[in-house]
């Protein structure tokens, strides 16, 4: 099987190990092998990078567009190629699949957009005869560290802002997912980024990580994953004060008020909870359900759960295919058992084999929790969430605030007034009212509070903060 090498100023750099890129639909299947990067590959991409940054970055943003337009429109040709190779390696179902595919051209357009718009103000001193330019430059040199639950549209939304501004790259995604990293860098090269504009390193963050994030030529870290790991991302890469952005975990609720519409907060929970098998940081890992109307909302969830199909992701009928690994199928039942040994009673949740040796189980609910339970602080990441019986709206508010994430929070009710009110009390950084807790657009700002993230937002508009820098100049008149 023919290795898929690292790429490093332009080249195609094998490694002295490589490892399997498995279906988790059904584990005998390897998508391919792909190297593994060593401390000094990433030295080398990074310096790669910085040796790039000063031609790069003194383009015209012309070009910069129609590079990164081009590269849109070859994902947009290869969608259903993509989408197959996405839900082949990380597990969704081919609907949502092209769903992402479709996000990550949308993301690129968007920033090469960016790439031709004015950015910058020309201003009166309070000097007379002197002139401010204010402009904003590249950053400089950018690491961006992605998670393996969205391979296409996470590297997309960090990528296309970076080189829109000028900067340049190394680009290490999450070791489960290698095989879209691949091809986006691959489609990147082949729309014109010249050598060492954009550099893929491969491998475990356990490796590579801190080579990467704690080099002094790194001015900027872009992270995504896990509240542990992003910690140890931040101290690397505050030794030599880089920028840093982070966006982490969440345990996001959702209030069921007992004016809601049943059949609309039924359908935003499962979607919000278990869709991409629920494997997203945005996810409904909580409901907060007022008591008049709990015991019918549990009895419409759980015949809503039971209708769901899990299958290989692949397969045409699937609603919800495989978690990613063995790992975090372990991660998941484990939950689910400290969950009944605190008095929750689980419906569903349980391991199913399958035609093929994947990693599947089904939706779960947890039921009869109380707040301050495990299920109910800690993150899971995957389809299981947890119902908390509340008395009051007030109440079911308090409870939604009762955590250290703060990503994104949803409500289902028909009262324009409660509706305004959470939007006001919410702790997150993204309120959802009558739509789920995941489904975000490309063109506003994403991000959350507390443990959720750190640094700048991320996505429209407030990708300029992240990836440029501000550079105020003071002209006297009749400078030539």
């Amino acid at each position: 099987m023919p290795e898929r090498a690292n790429f490093i100023a332009g080249t195609r750099t094998s490694s002295s190990a490589a490892e399997p890129n498995i279906n988790p639909s059904d584990t005998s299947d390897v998508i391919g092998l792909y190297a593994q990067a060593d401390a000094a590959q990433v030295e080398a991409a990074v310096h790669a990078a910085a040796e790039a940054l000063p031609m790069w970055s003194s383009t015209t943003g012309q070009l910069r567009h129609d590079i990164l337009d081009r590269a849109a429109a070859e994902i947009s040709t290869r969608r259903d190629e993509l989408a197959d190779l996405l839900s082949r390696e990380e597990g969704k179902t081919l609907a949502e699949a092209k769903g992402e595919v479709d996000r990550a051209v949308r993301v690129i357009r968007y920033h090469s957009a960016q790439a031709v718009m004015p950015v910058g103000d020309v201003v009166d001193s309070v000097r007379p005869g002197v002139r401010v330019d204010v402009v904003r430059e590249p950053v400089g040199v950018v690491a961006a560290v992605t998670p393996w639950n969205f391979p296409l549209a996470i590297p997309a939304w960090k990528i296309a802002p970076a080189l829109a501004y000028g900067n340049t790259v190394v680009f290490k995604p999450a070791d489960l997912v290698p095989g879209c990293a691949w091809e986006l860098v691959d489609i990147f090269h082949r729309a014109g980024l010249p050598d060492g504009v954009l550099n893929l390193t491969m491998g475990s963050g356990r490796v590579i990580g801190d080579a990467l994030t704690g080099n002094p030529l790194v001015s900027a870290v872009s992270f995504t994953g896990s509240v542990g790991i992003g910690a140890r991302v931040l101290a690397s890469a505050q030794q030599h004060q880089a920028r840093v952005q982070l966006e982490m975990g969440g345990k996001n609720p959702l209030v069921i008020c007992d004016d809601a519409d049943l059949e609309v907060a039924v359908a935003i929970a499962v979607d919000g909870s278990f869709g991409s098998t629920g494997q997203r940081c945005t996810a409904a890992e909580r409901f907060i359900v007022d008591e008049r109307i709990h015991d019918e909302f549990v009895d419409r969830l759980v015949a809503r759960m039971s209708e769901l199909v899990v299958g290989d992701a692949r397969a045409p009928g699937t609603d919800m295919g495989p978690v990613v690994d063995g790992r975090q199928l372990t991660k998941n039942l484990h939950s689910l058992e400290v969950a009944k040994e605190q008095g929750g009673e689980v419906v569903g949740g349980e391991r199913l084999e399958l035609g093929t040796d994947g990693f599947y189980m089904r939706p779960a609910v947890v039921l009869g929790t109380k707040p301050q339970d495990t299920i109910n602080t800690d993150e899971v990441f995957g389809p299981v969430a947890s119902i908390v019986k509340v008395g009051s709206y007030d109440e079911a508010v308090s409870v939604a605030n009762d955590t250290e994430f703060g990503l994104s929070a949803g409500i289902a009710t028909t009262s324009l007034a409660k509706a305004a009110d959470f939007q006001r009390r919410s702790k997150a950084g993204m309120v959802m009212v009558n739509v789920p807790t995941a489904g975000v657009d490309y063109h506003v700002p994403f991000g959350g509070r507390g443990k959720s993230s750190y640094g700048t937002r991320e996505q429209g508009l407030n990708a300029r903060e992240f990836y440029t820098t501000v550079k105020t100049s003071y002209v006297a008149a009749g400078t030539p």
